[in-house]
């Protein structure tokens, strides 16, 4: 059963949450929300589950307006970023508890409590209470919790928020397999785009209460529709970068010439902001059209076997993003590469022009 979102706006008092919302969401298909903290995510779920009324708009289950009818009385199940978990009920009654409120006959909870346990690898843990396990362990019953009932549709609030980077790592990969087992609509909230590709399926990125871009999740990191998608969808940020375009070359400030694509070559001669990603830097050429950019460290971040470095090129600040770990002193005078056609090009509005060709 489909979910669909028309014109949905959500205000509390004249505080805006949510904005002209128009979303169809199609059974069998996974959904990641992204965006910063304060986007409207959990606004935007919490009426997709009931748990709120929009202002204004209508929310469809199946082609039935549901818009009024309390969370009690659908089919979803919802797991938030603080696990909640009954503290006197042992793992498998945690688990069993949606059932046995719909009146499940008891075989076949016992059958759907260890088939939910064992996906989330906690068949060992069902005769213990939550006290007695770790934050992971916890918040894996209660996402078995959510998918031991046969729902229309599985709402996750940044569920792996509060558990270490291994944990997260590991559960994410569990999560896209038994996402992938499921008929239901799986809608997914992250602040992360690396949590966003990872995951995949289509990405619906926000910005304070209002939907800036949607589609597959490769397609929209690929070619963000405006320079705030492409914010919003980077980790580390990108870089922008404003030049003119002169019909010879792009230059940055009265320093850098970089030569013109096929592509930038057909754009009339102005004023445009040039964006490339971290990673399309490297501190060494990687083709002979490469163009080198001089400028001063200011930082290097060694994060886990990645350095960011960040480095000043007369009035621009610029983030490369280098597999390794590489030690830098601030004040240091380095080279870094790109190639032309790995500039995204956005005009004065915002909005894209060009996008580098991914398969170069």
């Amino acid at each position: 059963m489909g979910l669909q979102l028309e014109n949905v706006s959500k205000f509390v008092g004249s505080e805006m949450h949510l904005a002209d919302i128009s979303l169809q969401l199609k059974p069998g298909s996974r959904y990641v929300v992204l965006g910063r903290t304060l986007a409207g995510k959990t606004s935007l779920l919490r009426i997709m589950a009931g748990l709120d009324r929009p202002t204004k708009g209508t929310v469809r289950a199946g082609g039935v307006d549901v818009t009024g009818v309390s969370v009690r009385k659908r089919n979803i199940g919802m797991v938030y970023q603080q696990f909640i978990n009954y503290p006197s009920l042992s793992i498998y009654d945690n688990i069993a508890s949606p059932l046995k409120i719909q009146g499940v006959p008891s075989s076949e909870i016992d059958a759907r409590v260890r088939e939910a346990a064992g996906m989330l690898h906690i068949e060992h843990l069902l005769d213990r209470l939550p006290s007695e396990l770790s934050g992971g362990q916890q918040q894996r019953t209660a996402i078995a919790r959510a998918l031991v009932k046969d729902v229309d549709m599985l709402l996750l609030d940044e569920p792996l928020v509060n558990l270490d980077y291994k944990l997260r790592e590991e559960l994410r990969e569990e999560l896209q397999r038994i996402f992938g087992q499921r008929e239901s609509v799986v809608v997914y909230t992250t602040t992360e785009p690396t949590e966003a590709l990872m995951l995949g399926g289509n990405v619906i990125v926000m910005h304070e209460g209002r939907i800036l871009q949607e589609g597959p999740t490769t397609e929209v990191y690929q070619n963000p529709a405006s320079m705030q998608v492409a914010e919003v969808f980077s980790d580390p940020p990108i870089n922008f970068i404003p030049v003119h375009i002169d019909g010879e070359c792009a230059r940055l400030g009265n320093e850098l010439c970089l030569p013109l694509t096929e592509q930038t070559a057909a754009l009339p001669q102005g004023e445009y902001t040039y964006g490339i990603r971290s990673n399309r830097f490297s501190l060494s050429p990687r083709s002979g059209e490469d163009v080198a950019i001089r400028g001063e460290v200011g930082l290097a971040e060694i994060n886990g076997s990645e350095t960011f470095i960040h480095f000043r090129q007369g009035k621009e600040s610029y983030v490369v993003q280098e597999e390794g770990v590489h030690s830098y002193k601030v004040g240091n005078t380095i080279s870094v590469y790109a190639h032309p056609g790995d500039f995204y090009v956005f005009n004065k509005a915002g909005k894209l022009l060009v996008a580098p060709k991914h398969d170069r």
